[in-house]
């Protein structure tokens, strides 16, 4: 990276942009490089033809990139690189390194929606299976993990509950999502019992007479973060025999493509996965259309 990306939003915040990328969507290796590489290529191209930092950026600059680009590029790589700096240009503002997202009116090339990546029920079976509940950390990731496919909650926002936040006799929890949206999330019999297992038994073994407000703790009477979590899911998985990618996310999607195939509305969804637009939810009707393909092509006669 030349030396004029220090001067404006800088190398190690790049860094903790895919870091948070990381932890809150547990994308790729790959995905993550593509990232790293569009934003330092466009940050380099800013620097040497406009004589700008990425937080000087603006619409005007983006615009004469992309036409720079597009001769070069195919459609799916355009996306991409729009995708990634939308990205990094939300959470730039978020962080408040910018004032205005330069990224406003950048229309993406129209491409064919891929399904969210998921898991089938056995497989959830599987995952939520595989810790040993009979140790303290074992039950406390059990009941995160039934949690999470219960309720479908961002990672951010599983780790981010609070013990009076959770009530397990009405079956719900309050969350905050993004923007700093609250919303009341029922979690099912099943996880309820599971937390009730857990604040009985193995969060005072945890926290050893230590305090703390967070539901979900570590033996260092901690909160427990993000990226610990990613690492538990991964790891749990290996444990299963899960083979496929995954990441907290992908529970978030088998929530939802399971409440689908089973006859949920899609504004029930929407509004239990706290997407502020229903277009944002409108992807898994591709999921639960695949789904019905594959009954009725295995059970129909003229399938």
């Amino acid at each position: 990276m030349s030396a004029g990306l220090q001067q404006g939003i800088n190398q190690q915040q790049l860094d903790t942009f895919i870091d948070h990328l990381w932890l809150e969507d547990g994308l790729s290796k790959n995905t993550l490089d593509s990232y790293r590489n569009d934003l330092t290529a466009f940050a380099i191209w800013c620097e040497q033809h406009e004589k700008v930092n990425l937080d000087q950026v603006t619409n005007a600059h983006i615009q004469q990139y992309l036409a720079v680009k597009f001769p070069q590029s195919k459609a799916r790589s355009i996306s991409r690189l729009i995708a990634s700096l939308r990205r990094f240009y939300r959470y730039a503002l978020r962080e408040n390194l910018i004032k205005v997202d330069p990224t406003l009116q950048i229309e993406s090339p129209k491409l064919p929606r891929s399904l969210p990546k998921s898991l089938n029920e056995s497989e959830v079976e599987d995952l939520l299976n595989a810790p040993d509940i009979h140790q303290p950390i074992g039950l406390r990731d059990r009941a995160m993990l039934e949690l999470l496919y219960a309720s479908g909650l961002r990672v951010s926002e599983l780790v981010g509950i609070q013990v009076n936040e959770v009530s397990t006799q009405d079956g719900v929890v309050r969350v905050t999502g993004k923007g700093s949206k609250t919303r009341l999330v029922p979690m099912g019999e099943d996880a309820a019992d599971w937390i009730v297992q857990y604040l009985k038994i193995a969060r005072p073994e945890l926290l050893q007479k230590r305090l703390s407000d967070a539901l979900f703790v570590t033996n260092r009477a901690e909160a427990m973060t993000r990226q610990a979590f990613w690492y538990l899911i991964k790891r749990y998985a290996l444990q299963a025999g899960i083979t496929k990618h995954i990441s907290p996310h992908v529970l978030r999607h088998a929530f939802a493509t399971h409440l689908l195939n089973h006859g949920a509305d899609l504004r029930v969804v929407q509004m239990l996965l706290g997407h502020s637009d229903i277009s944002t939810t409108q992807i898994y009707t591709h999921v639960a259309r695949e789904r019905l393909k594959q009954l009725h092509s295995v059970h129909h006669p003229r399938g």
